[in-house]
């Protein structure tokens, strides 16, 4: 079975020179300043869906719609031992796996879009998870988000930015964006945060969110980022 991830260490706030009225900066210096806070606090950040190829990466991503990673992780600790390649998946028994994976919510809609994209694997690319957001596109359940995640976890192609529920949130608590649609909260990121950096501020933001950034009760106290955020539910 594949390791489970590194988690970062809780961030302890790094002791940068204090920004007031963060609201004037000019939106690319504060991005910049962002950027350099998270790469401090969060060094080895990664995706915490536990995989050992592309497709066990597929599958975790359809199964964390609506779902904590750690419950996607427990689940597929079993399938994954059930289930090594598409063309497994593909041949699975709808029933049998609607019951593996209905810990993660949305069981039938997610076997269907598991099976119908292994199948689509097999006859089209070889049992092969490609390496294009056009093809990838293509496999029943699959979204930008889910593409963006495999193309660059599992093969370092930055297509895009995920914009999952953590990277929405925080988002929008730091004023970069203003979009309530994903697709186009992604392309404002796209527009400020360098390519280069498209696939570690998505898992940077995401690890942020858990550990400090929550949704209910954001630890503002413990933020490296508070100095340069102005949102309105801010608790210091």
């Amino acid at each position: 079975m594949p390791e489970a991830p590194k988690h970062p260490r809780f961030p302890v706030p790094f002791r940068f020179p204090r920004v007031k009225n963060a609201r004037r900066l000019p939106l690319k210096t504060r991005v910049k300043k962002i950027l350099a806070r998270l790469d401090k606090g969060y060094p080895a950040a990664q995706c915490a869906l536990t995989h050992e190829s592309p497709v066990q990466l597929l599958v975790s991503t359809i199964l964390s719609a609506q779902c904590t990673d750690e419950r996607v992780n427990r689940v597929t600790k079993t399938l994954f031992r059930k289930y090594r390649s598409a063309r497994d998946f593909a041949l699975a028994d709808p029933r049998e796996m609607e019951q593996e994976i209905r810990p993660t919510g949305f069981f039938r809609n997610k076997t269907k879009s598991i099976i119908g994209a292994a199948k689509m694997l097999v006859e089209k690319f070889r049992g092969r998870v490609p390496r294009t957001m056009e093809e990838l596109l293509e496999l029943p359940g699959v979204a930008r988000k889910t593409a963006n995640v495999v193309l660059g976890t599992a093969y370092g192609i930055a297509s895009g930015v995920v914009v999952d529920t953590h990277v929405d949130r925080l988002s929008h608590r730091l004023d970069l964006t203003k979009e309530k649609d994903p697709k186009r909260i992604e392309q404002d990121l796209m527009r400020i945060i360098p390519k280069d950096k498209w696939i570690v501020f998505s898992h940077q933001l995401i690890w942020h969110g858990r550990l400090v950034c929550q949704a209910r009760k954001p630890r503002c106290a413990d933020c490296a980022l508070e100095d340069l955020c102005y949102s309105k539910d801010k608790t210091v």
